[in-house]
Parts: C-alpha cells; structure tokens; sequence
C-alpha cells in the first residue's frame, strides 16, 4: 500500500501508507532489540546524508538506519562544502547525480528546499526537516511511539504545546493525526501561535490548564530560539510558568496520559526535569528508539519502489 517515490512530507500519504510505515516499523522495533540487528533491505545501495543544518540526533539516527539495512552510508559535511562558496542547489544537485545515490536524505533550512532537490536527482529523497514546513519521519516515528503506548492511533486527544509558530514537527503532526481521525489541540502563547492555525482543523488554546483538559497524549515541543527574531516570550522563567509542563498542569489530562517531546529538550523552560525522567509518563526515550526503526521502514519501501520503478524503465 505505499506507492510514494520520495517522502518529502506527510500532506502526500495516504492513511494506509502512513499504517504500512508504522508496521514495517513495527518489525524492525523487534529486529532492534535482537542480537541480531543487520539486515539486508538496501544491501548495494548508496545513501548520502546532506545536513545543511546541524542536527546530531536525527542525522545519527538515518546513519544507523541505513547501516542497520545494509546500504553504504555517507554524510557529508555541507556547512563547509561547496555551498558556502556560493554552490547553487541546482549545482549540488547535478554533482550528486553525477554520483548515483540510491537515497538521499536532507536537512535545509529552506522551506522547498528538499522539494527542489527530489526534482533534480535521480533517486528516492527523504526529507528530514525543511524550514518550518515538515519533518515526516519525526511526525512518523511520533504516531509509532504513540500507537505503542495506547494500543491505537485513532480517535485519541493529542495536545501539541508551546512552539507551534516556528515548528515543523507541529506541521507534521497535525496533519498526521488528522488523517488518523484524532482531535488535535494547540496550546501555546499568541505570540508563538500561527495566526492561520484555527483554519487547520484544530482546537487552539492559550491555557494550558484548558488544552490538557482530558488529553491522551501531551506533546511538548522545543522553544526555536535560533529561528526566533524577536521577543515572542517574556523570560523563559515566565515561559516555564505559565506554558512548562509540570505535575500540577499534567493532572489535568488522562490518568494514562503520555508525555512526548522531540528533543533536544530544554529543561526548566519547556518541561519540568523530573517529569521528563518519569518511565510511568514519559516516552521521551521510547520515541529516540522508534526513530531509528521508523527510518528503516520508511528507507526500505522506498528502496522497494526505486527498484521496481528501475526495472521497469530497464524492461521498456
């Protein structure tokens, strides 16, 4: 039931093709945590990594995937590459044609950037956060972690607080979690709250109280500084208090409510230290190791489509 060529956002998927994501995904959560971990679903494949915008976790992350299916991974250094000389994308495009990568996974601070790059080169593009656009795997690994935990992705209340304006892990996730049939809550100062969000088919709050009212899943986000410029909050003492999650906003959602958070977290500011640590709340940690599993799962169908879409071609 997956059909797509790049993965370049959630808004292309169909809700059968985000489920045969989460269970491919599924089983390499299981092959994960065996002794064995290496398979060979992108055996004699390249995959070349480009993060034009530094991020630790989600770079080592698609590195471990691709290693884990076999393929031959590298990255390259694009904050001092050719790039900074004046390179155009166009330019990086053609070079890495001119390579024969079977997969290419980018980061760009750009919105459209991956978009333009997938028109360019002649191979499966995953898009690993562009601008304020999307993120899909994070959004992908995010609905793994949750139908984990409460057993369905469907018909549960999910609040996504603090950062909405400058997130595209918000992005993603809304239009995720909408096309699974769950009511989605914002919660969030005005001044980080995107002035078209109650035209996306949300709830939007500025209480926090109000939001978690009877919440299933508490997903907080990052506060954006390196994109912020201008002062969208007072002091992040007065940000904790009145938007960090803590014990006493939490009581308001589910007793069995889960608590997320793309990380990296800020502590103190966007959510109480002992709360984040709590393995009864928590599922922080879990959501780091569905992130591997739900880049193999998306890596290894597109493989499976680039190697039928080339056979065919070969065949013609």
């Amino acid at each position: 039931m997956f059909t797509q060529t790049h993965l370049l956002g959630i808004e292309p998927l169909h809700p059968l093709e985000i489920t045969a994501i989460l269970d491919r995904a599924d089983h390499y959560v299981a092959m994960n945590r065996s002794e064995d971990k290496h398979a060979e679903a992108l055996k004699g494949l390249t995959q070349i990594n480009m993060f034009f915008e530094n991020s630790t976790r989600t770079q080592a992350s698609f590195e471990l995937a691709g290693q884990r299916l076999g393929a031959d991974v590298m990255s390259m250094a694009m904050q001092a590459s050719s790039i900074k000389k004046g390179e155009t994308l166009i330019d990086t495009a053609l070079t890495l044609n001119a390579m024969r990568p079977d997969l290419l996974v980018v980061r760009h601070p750009h919105s459209g950037a991956v978009d333009l790059l997938a028109q360019k080169v002649n191979c499966a593009v995953l898009n690993a956060g562009d601008g304020r656009h999307e993120h899909p795997t994070q959004a992908l690994l995010d609905a793994l972690t949750i139908r984990r935990a409460k057993g369905r992705l469907h018909r549960l209340v999910v609040a996504i607080c603090g950062d909405i304006a400058h997130s595209r892990v918000a992005r993603s996730n809304i239009q995720l979690l909408g096309k699974m049939e769950n009511r989605v809550r914002l919660v969030g100062p005005p001044t980080l709250m995107p002035s078209a969000a109650a035209d996306w088919g949300v709830e939007v709050y500025d209480d926090m109280r109000a939001g978690l009212e009877d919440a299933d899943v508490v997903m907080m986000l990052r506060l954006q500084k390196e994109r912020m410029d201008g002062g969208f909050i007072p002091s992040e003492r007065e940000y904790y208090h009145r938007y960090g999650l803590d014990a006493d906003k939490l009581a308001g959602a589910k007793d069995d409510a889960i608590v997320m958070h793309p990380g990296p977290m800020n502590r103190g500011v966007e959510i109480d230290g002992t709360l984040a640590d709590d393995i009864n709340r928590s599922v922080i940690q879990e959501q780091v190791e569905m992130g591997v599993a739900v880049r193999m799962a998306a890596m290894d169908l597109l493989a499976q489509n680039l190697r039928a879409a080339r056979a065919e071609a070969a065949d013609a």
